[in-house]
């Protein structure tokens, strides 16, 4: 049982984005370069100084001594059958070999050296992360839907630090990473999966797994730990989207059917298709966006603002732009509008 809880904490570890670091052979490639450039350095350095050394075999040291001393002098503290007896012997010993065998066998442990330094690194940066991780986005599920929603998100303004990826898959994840994205490694309807993702903290949660019933396990498990988060779902059975509303769910999208929707509008009128594709693009061309009221347009009807309104979100109804109830326009209300990229963020700008 121990070891199961054991590697049940190893498979759903945070995983923080890095950078691509060098090939495993390159690095120790590179190490014994180094490591053979040091000891070449240490030879010359003895053959150009040998009448200073004294051999206990034979009183000559011949070339081959002196790559015998500087082997035994950079890995051990040295036999003693080869010893510097002059003055300038020993002090070139004293300045220049001995520095260059501390160097040397900083070479040899600079694997476990490296190692110790990332382990103390990655937890501090953990560690900072939890500390400093507020107000995030959780995205559960990074396949092709959620992939285009964190695109989405990002390309609207959202920082990649202030997304989490929760997947079954260590590569989904490992992808995740090198895209910039915090991850965790796990199954998402398990409680201690989603507080390693912070998920009590975040603002916002995208539930896009592979099964419905398993978004629906996600939702009842994410809302119990996060009262105030907004949820996002995503179903591919339309009739599975009122019980994922009951499990916590504001928000559900019926993937099977919205693209259905989308390739009948396509086959009735290719070119409203085009435009629909290029509404939910985010990034070019027109974009569908939601925005709060300025002072300017309080007062003023629908019709009189600068985008194009759609619908107004006043408290928790949605009015249509033509309801007589949409105008005037509140300082609280909210705007779902279609506007050029460029404009759209001039506004983010402004707010």
């Amino acid at each position: 049982m121990a070891r199961q809880a054991d590697e049940q904490l190893v498979t759903t570890r945070v995983r923080m984005p890095r950078r691509v670091v060098e090939h495993p052979l390159r690095q120790v490639g590179r190490r014994l370069l180094l490591a053979l450039i040091v000891m070449a350095i240490t030879v010359l350095v003895v053959w150009l100084d040998r009448g200073g050394y004294h051999d206990n075999a034979d009183e000559k040291v011949t070339f081959l001594d002196c790559v015998y001393y500087a082997t035994v002098t950079l890995s051990t503290t040295g036999y003693g059958d080869i010893v510097p007896y002059s003055n300038s012997a020993r002090l070139v010993n004293v300045l220049v070999v001995t520095p260059l065998r501390v160097l040397f066998l900083i070479i040899l442990v600079g694997t476990t050296l490296e190692v110790l330094t990332e382990r103390t690194r990655e937890e501090w940066r953990l560690n900072r992360w939890r500390r400093t991780l507020r107000d995030h986005t959780v995205v559960i599920g990074f396949g092709t839907k959620g992939r285009s929603a964190v695109h989405t998100l990002c390309v609207t303004g959202l920082k990649k630090e202030q997304v989490v990826v929760i997947d079954p898959s260590s590569k989904v994840i490992e992808a995740a990473n090198l895209d910039g994205f915090a991850g965790v490694v796990g199954d998402a309807t398990r409680s201690d999966v989603l507080q390693r993702a912070e998920l009590h903290k975040a603002r916002q949660i995208i539930i896009s797994t592979q099964r419905d019933d398993t978004a629906v396990l996600v939702a009842l498990t994410a809302r119990q730990l996060n009262r105030g988060a907004r949820i996002v779902a995503t179903v591919r059975e339309e009739e599975n989207a009122p019980l994922l509303r009951q499990s916590g769910a504001d928000v559900v999208i019926t993937s099977a059917s919205a693209a259905g929707r989308l390739l009948g509008l396509s086959v009735l009128s290719p070119s409203a298709g085009r435009v629909m594709e290029d509404l939910i693009q985010q990034g070019s061309g027109l974009d569908i966006g939601e925005r709060p009221v300025t002072k300017s347009e309080v007062g003023k009807s629908v019709r009189e603002t600068d985008d194009l309104v759609i619908s107004v979100l006043r408290g928790h109804r949605l009015l249509g732009y033509d309801d007589p109830q949409a105008s005037p326009l509140q300082l609280t209300d909210r705007l779902i509008t279609i506007a050029r990229v460029t404009d759209r963020r001039t506004l983010g700008a402004v707010e």
